[in-house]
């Protein structure tokens, strides 16, 4: 292809947005991967499945499609994963990551996306994975008791990084935050080196209550919290959205991951602006070629996924935590304001919230079912409530 002008930009943008997700994103998996006391040779399958599914993915569809399609893996999914851990097993993990792929391809294949999120009001969406996400937010700033000094400073960078570089504010947080615990002899990595991934095949388990707890969650958070988004940003940037061959090709993959420990691959909705604006190319017509670099880093990383989590499980547990914590912030701020978007349901929304934040469990149900059960109830009785009161005036 050659350096001509705009060309090595597309592989810049692809990078970087690599770059993001494993600066950010990656590191729920990390968080999840303790919590769930998840020996170190499966953490490396999950890493590469994720890695892989994803490179896959966003290279072939870009590569066909010609359009800079952005794939990665599902952060809120990640992060609805790391709230059932540890009353979960890992087969039973796998067994939902496969049903909720097979359903995101029934529903690519049926072509009932739009319709489907028509019945689901966006409050309770974006409540729901607020409060799943509310307490990464809330475990940056507890991290401060156990290393002040680094956590001021990464939240001093997030906070200039948004104002100056918004782009790359999660890389130069990670950095700070690595450079700083390097500095303070809290990260030794002395027998860092290269090494190769080796998949590890779990076997699928499969029953009710972890389909209503994870997989209709994960295929909720993915639909409204990936596809959705993720679309919108390829529409702004005047690009069609065929989103049938985008939900079938990444639910093909998430299908093909599932058994290495890889979670459901979606559509990026936060480093997908970086490849497909004027930075990445001056032509809208090569900006795809972004999407395929994306493809080829992730595959990469994919290949070299134990040298990535040795770099991550050499970092002390609490930096971890408030590195995701900031990188989530934004995902946040996103859902609290779809979550209060509409005046007339504000209520039911934050009943949704409060239910998926409080961690309840019931009749074995994650909060998150309950969430939205208790969101959606409330949600049709004082919709009618109202509905009729507008009808008598």
């Amino acid at each position: 292809m050659g350096l001509k002008t705009g060309s090595a930009s597309v592989w810049v943008a692809g990078f970087l947005s690599v770059l993001i997700a494993y600066a950010g994103p990656l590191l729920i998996f990390i968080q999840a991967a303790q919590v769930g006391r998840i020996a170190q040779a499966e953490l490396i399958s999950w890493v590469w499945a994720i890695s892989i599914g994803a490179g896959l993915s966003g290279l072939i569809l870009s590569a066909w499609l010609k359009l800079p399609i952005i794939t990665a893996w599902s952060a809120p999914g990640t992060a609805l994963l790391l709230t059932l851990f540890p009353g979960i097993t890992m087969p039973e993990v796998v067994g939902a990551y496969l049903s909720a792929a097979l359903i995101i391809v029934l529903i690519g294949l049926s072509g009932g996306f739009e319709k489907i999120l028509s019945f689901i009001p966006k409050g309770i969406a974006a409540g729901m994975m607020a409060g799943i996400l509310l307490q990464f937010g809330l475990a940056t700033f507890q991290a401060s008791g156990e290393m002040p000094a680094i956590v001021l400073v990464m939240v001093a960078v997030y906070v200039l990084g948004k104002r100056l570089l918004p782009r790359y504010a999660i890389v130069l947080v990670a950095l700070s935050g690595f450079g700083m615990a390097m500095l303070s002899g809290q990260v030794q990595l002395d027998a860092f080196e290269l090494a190769l991934a080796s998949p590890v095949w779990i076997s699928p388990a499969f029953n009710i209550a972890t389909l209503l707890s994870l997989t209709l969650p994960l295929v909720l958070v993915s639909l409204t919290g990936q596809y959705l988004p993720g679309m919108a940003v390829l529409q702004l940037a005047g690009y069609p959205t065929p989103s049938r061959p985008i939900l079938v090709g990444t639910g093909l993959a998430s299908i093909g991951m599932a058994c290495f420990g890889g979670i459901t691959t979606v559509l990026s909705s936060i480093t997908a602006a970086l490849c497909t604006g004027k930075d990445a190319h001056p032509d809208p017509g090569r900006r795809y070629m972004a999407g395929v670099a994306n493809g080829v880093f992730y595959l990469l990383g994919g290949t070299f996924a134990g040298s990535i989590v040795y770099l991550f499980t050499a970092l002390p547990a609490s930096l971890i935590a408030a590195l995701a914590g900031l990188a989530l912030i934004g995902a946040i701020v996103a859902n609290m304001r779809a979550m209060t978007s509409e005046d007339a349901y504000i209520e039911p929304s934050v009943i949704t919230f409060l239910t998926s934040a409080s961690g309840m469990s019931l009749f074995g149900l994650g909060a998150a079912f309950w969430g939205v059960v208790f969101g959606l109830l409330a949600y049709w009785v004082l919709g009618s409530g109202k509905n009729e009161k507008r009808k008598r005036l």
